[in-house]
C-alpha cells in the first residue's frame, strides 16, 4: 500500500472514530432526555458509587408513596414495582423526612418499620442506604425519587458512601429536569400538531361537507316530483349529516388539551400565525416550567400576547419580535418585545399616557386579578408589553 493510500485509510479511520464518538454522545443525550433510561442508569451509578451489591430507584407517585421501578444487581423480581408508602421502611422514611436514612441490618433495625422484611430477605440484603432525589424549587425542595444502595453480607455504609450517593442523586435530579422538559416539549409539539390538524380538517373537510349538504338540499327543493330520486337524496343528506357529526366529534377530540399545555401552545400558535401573516420573525421563548393556571388567567395572558402582536403589526415596523413566558416574582408573566418604532401619542385610540385602548383594558383586567400590565418604549426604538399575574390561591 502506497503512502497516499495509507493516508486516505487513516483519514477514513479517523472519520469513523469521530462518527462513533458523535453517535455515543447522541445516545448519551437521548438517555438523559428519557426519564426511564435516566433512572435505569442511575440505579447502576448508585451501586457503583456506594460500592454496593445492588442499587435501585423508586419513583415518587403522588405525595404519599414511592414505587421501586429501576434496579441493578438484584437477584429476584421481589422488589420490582414494590409500593413503599411514606414512613414505611428505609425509603418511606426518606420520603417522609426528605433526608438520607441508613441501617446496618435492615431486618433487625429498630429505626424503621418492617413491612418489607420478607422481600428484603429474599434478596439477602443487610445494610441499606436511601437518599432523596430532590427537585429544587424557589424556597423549597421536593422529593421526586428515592435512591437506594444495599449490601449483602456484613458491612455498613459510611459517610463517604452517603456523600457519593448524594452526588449521584444531584445528577439524577438534573437529568430528570431535562427529561421532564423534553417530555413537555414533545407533548406541546404533539398538541400543536393536533391543533393544526383540527384547523385543517375544519377548513377543508368541514367546508366541503357543508357545501355538499347545501347542494343536496337545493336539489330536493328544485327537482320535479320524483319519489325515487327524492328518497335517494334524502339518504345522501342523512349520510352527510352523520359524516358532519363524526367530523365534529373528531375535531373535539383533537382540541382536547390539558390546562398546563394550553397556555404555551396558544402563545406559540399566535406567534406562528403572526409570522405567516406579516413575514416578521416571531420567536416564542418559554423561560422554564409554568404551573397550570385557571381559565381566566390563561385567557388574559393569551389576550395580552394577541394584543401585543396586533400592536406590532399595526404600528411597530419591526424586524423581529420575541414573545416570552415564564414565572417571575411568584407569578406568571408574558412579554411581547419588538425592535420597531414606538407608537406615537397622536395615533388613533391612544390615551394620554400613549397607550391604546387594548392595552388600557389589559391594565384594568390584570389589576382585578392582582397583577399588572405595562407598555414600555425603549429609548433606542422598540416596545415591550408585559403582563404579570399572580398564581391563583390553592
Amino acid at each position: 500500500m502506497g503512502s497516499s493510500e495509507r493516508a486516505a485509510s487513516e483519514r477514513v479511520l479517523g472519520q469513523e472514530h469521530l462518527l462513533d464518538a458523535l453517535l455515543a454522545e447522541r445516545d448519551g443525550l437521548l438517555s438523559v432526555l428519557d426519564r426511564v433510561l435516566a433512572l435505569h442508569g442511575t440505579a447502576r451509578l448508585i451501586r457503583d458509587a456506594a460500592g454496593a451489591d445492588a442499587g435501585f430507584v423508586a419513583d415518587v407517585e403522588g405525595t404519599s408513596q414511592a414505587v421501586i421501578r429501576w434496579l441493578a444487581g438484584n437477584r429476584t423480581d421481589s422488589l420490582q414495582d414494590l409500593a413503599v408508602p411514606a414512613g414505611q421502611g428505609v425509603g418511606g422514611r426518606v420520603l417522609a423526612l426528605g433526608r438520607p436514612v441508613r441501617v446496618s441490618d435492615y431486618v433487625t433495625a429498630r429505626s424503621i418499620t418492617h413491612q418489607f422484611d420478607g422481600v428484603v430477605s429474599r434478596e439477602h440484603m443487610s445494610a441499606m442506604l436511601a437518599v432523596p432525589i430532590l427537585e429544587d424549587r424557589p424556597g423549597s425542595a421536593r422529593t421526586v425519587a428515592v435512591a437506594y444502595a444495599a449490601l449483602r453480607g456484613p458491612g455498613a455504609f459510611g459517610d463517604d458512601a452517603v456523600r457519593a450517593v448524594q452526588r449521584v442523586a444531584v445528577d439524577a435530579a438534573r437529568a430528570l429536569r431535562l427529561a421532564d422538559r423534553a417530555a413537555v416539549g414533545q407533548a406541546a409539539a404533539v398538541a400543536a400538531e393536533r391543533q393544526r390538524m383540527q384547523a385543517s380538517l375544519h377548513d377543508s373537510v368541514g367546508a366541503m361537507l357543508f357545501s355538499i349538504g347545501a347542494q343536496v338540499r337545493d336539489l330536493r327543493t328544485t327537482l320535479p316530483d320524483n319519489p325515487v330520486l327524492r328518497t335517494r337524496l334524502g339518504r345522501l343528506e342523512s349520510d352527510i349529516s352523520a359524516a358532519s357529526l363524526a367530523l365534529r366529534e373528531a375535531l373535539l377530540a383533537l382540541a382536547e388539551s390539558s390546562p398546563e399545555r394550553a397556555l404555551p401552545i396558544e402563545i406559540a400558535e399566535h406567534c406562528r400565525s403572526f409570522e405567516a401573516r406579516t413575514g416578521v420573525p416571531a420567536r416564542f421563548v418559554q423561560l422554564g416550567d409554568v404551573r397550570p393556571l385557571d381559565a381566566e388567567r390563561t385567557t388574559l395572558l393569551v389576550s395580552a400576547v394577541r394584543e401585543g402582536l396586533l400592536n406590532v403589526e399595526k404600528h411597530a415596523g419591526a424586524a423581529t419580535v420575541v414573545v416570552s413566558l415564564g414565572e417571575v416574582d411568584g407569578g406568571v408573566q408574558v412579554a411581547v418585545a419588538d425592535d420597531g418604532v414606538p407608537r406615537r401619542d397622536g395615533d388613533e385610540d391612544t390615551g394620554s399616557d400613549g397607550t391604546g385602548l387594548g392595552v388600557r383594558l389589559l391594565v384594568e383586567k390584570a389589576a382585578r386579578l392582582g397583577g399588572r400590565a405595562s407598555l414600555v418604549h425603549d429609548e433606542d426604538g422598540g416596545t415591550t408589553l408585559r403582563v404579570l399575574l399572580p398564581e391563583p390561591p390553592r
